[in-house]
């Protein structure tokens, strides 16, 4: 079983092999460079090399480029002679076209299998990072989540949630006394944000069948690690959602698996690429939270590649943690492009004789500066490295292709059809429907009130149900009716259910709350 995988060759000549030891791959990993210096084709190679090792992967697809994993490279690719040469170059020998095993997701269903996940799974901290609420407002979500577990409501999707909060909205008083101030501007400002949620298709990913992250992370009959490419080209246009999921993902891991220390491979390898969009204008809470995941996840067997433009996206304390990075090209033009220079260079185990701000400086198109941990987790020294050419197809599938391999897996037939079960939405209606009935069997009761011609009588009927109830005045009414002119029978049959309301829990209560002010004015 291999225990390495090559990216490349580096040193004066690149013929001196470049690679990560399988062993170290989950103490995660950095890819970084400028727009167009070749961060998707290392991506592409290093999912190869995982894959050949029984490692799965999971990556987003930006641009549609990495669908290509699915299908086999060829010699009569444009591009097959410059790739000869860097073979050669590099002295790789058993390199040979191959596709690889590759299963298509989109939260979208469009371009892949359905990713969906419940509400519940998500939890109150992602879910608020999702809506950008403020601290008000993320508090109410708290609060919604904690009541539906204790009131046995399951929030699956959103009009769960939805019809949640317009519970709480009609509860207010009652919860403000337990939970804190729950403002019914507070409940319309979320309620927004969910629309808005809902309006830009976000809503399919909340729901059943939620994903099994087994089903990511299987290995073929031959032992290569399944690819998982996540359609990301639509999902881009909502940022937030798109580092929400990824956040979600991680942490899902993090929760799910088994601690198994330091294993010889990795159990999972997720490339994070357009890392920057999680940590923009990201509160505290969340960096903390990314910061943790990242730090624990290691021991769970899962390797995390962030992959960004400049380790300047990435905050300190989660970039300290990246052992094995790739730094393609980065621009100089501006000052604040050289200080980003000067402080990527800081982060590299620099050799004699080499200038890294230079060589970062300087790389071309399939180059990069690379460093690997070594022998006991030691950073290996700065090198300049030739990445070597991918064995998959450079770029995009046709559709046709696409879809067939999509329908070809078993789980396009589990995870397409939305399942909808009894949730808190459906709960909390019929609750509504059943007290919006008892309502009108009240009303209904009370109707007898509006037959009585006299004024006095109706008044008097009034007093009765304010103090015994609808049951009392219905009393009130037979016993009277037939002789309405006649004050002193309405008069008798109002004392005689008076007394039996007062011999009744109702009375009881009365005659407490009247003897315990006595007591309390001695």
């Amino acid at each position: 079983m291999a225990s390495e995988i090559l990216i490349g060759g580096g040193a004066q000549d690149y013929a001196t092999p470049q690679k990560i030891k399988l062993k170290y791959a989950n103490r995660h990993g950095l890819i970084a460079g400028a727009t167009g210096t070749g961060k998707t084709v290392t991506l592409q190679i290093m999912a190869e090399e995982f894959s050949k090792c029984g490692v799965p992967v999971f990556m987003a697809d930006v641009k549609g480029d990495l669908a290509g994993l699915a299908a086999a490279g060829s010699t009569e690719f444009k591009l097959h002679d410059v790739f000869q040469k860097r073979v050669d170059t590099i002295g790789i020998a058993d390199f040979q076209y191959q596709a690889f095993p590759t299963v298509f997701w989109d939260l979208f269903g469009e371009s892949g299998h359905p990713i969906r996940t419940t509400l519940a799974e998500m939890g109150p901290l992602i879910l608020s990072r999702l809506l950008e609420l403020s601290d008000a407002q993320e508090g109410v979500i708290n609060i919604a989540y904690r009541l539906a577990d204790e009131e046995g409501l399951a929030l699956l999707d959103l009009k769960d949630l939805q019809r949640m909060l317009v519970w709480m909205g009609e509860n207010s008083r009652e919860l403000t006394l337990r939970y804190g101030n729950i403002a019914a501007s507070t409940i319309g400002s979320i309620q927004r944000q969910l629309l808005i949620l809902e309006n830009q298709g976000a809503a399919d990913f909340f729901g059943e069948p939620a994903l099994d992250l087994s089903d990511m992370m299987r290995v073929d009959a031959t032992g290569r690690g399944q690819v998982n490419i996540l359609a990301a080209d639509k999902l881009m246009a909502t940022p937030k959602l798109y580092a929400t999921f990824l956040l979600w993902l991680l942490s899902e891991l993090f929760e799910t698996l088994p601690e198994v220390g330091d294993p010889e491979k990795p159990k999972l390898v997720f490339f994070f690429d357009e890392a920057h969009l999680l940590f923009d204008d990201a509160p505290k809470a969340l960096v903390d939270k990314v910061e943790q995941v990242a730090r624990l996840i290691r021991s769970k067997g899962v390797g995390v590649y962030f992959v960004t433009q400049s380790p300047d996206d990435i905050p300190e304390d989660i970039l300290g943690q990246l052992g094995n990075r790739v730094q393609h090209a980065l621009r100089a033009y501006t000052a604040r492009d050289q200080q980003a220079l000067r402080r990527a260079a800081q982060t590299y185990r620099v050799g004699p004789d080499m200038n890294i701000e230079e060589a970062i400086l300087q790389v071309g198109v399939g180059e990069a500066v690379t460093s690997f941990l070594g022998d006991k987790g030691i950073p290996g020294f700065a090198t300049r490295t030739l990445i070597r050419p991918p064995q998959s197809q450079l770029g995009p599938i046709p559709d046709g292709q696409r879809i067939g391999i999509i329908q070809a897996t078993d789980l396009e037939e589990k995870y397409r059809q939305v399942l909808d079960r009894v949730s808190a939405y459906e709960i909390l209606t019929q609750r509504a429907e059943a007290a919006a009935a008892a309502a009108a069997e009240v009303a209904e009761e009370a109707r007898p009130a509006e037959d009585m011609d006299d004024p006095a009588d109706r008044r008097v009927y009034n007093s009765a149900r304010r103090i015994g109830g609808a049951g009392s005045a219905r009393r009130l009414s037979s016993t009277s009716r037939g002789r309405p002119n006649d004050p002193s029978s309405i008069g008798d049959a109002l004392g005689r259910t008076l007394v039996k309301e007062l011999a009744g829990t109702t009375g009881r209560r009365i005659i407490r709350g009247v003897l315990g002010g006595l007591f309390k004015r001695r």
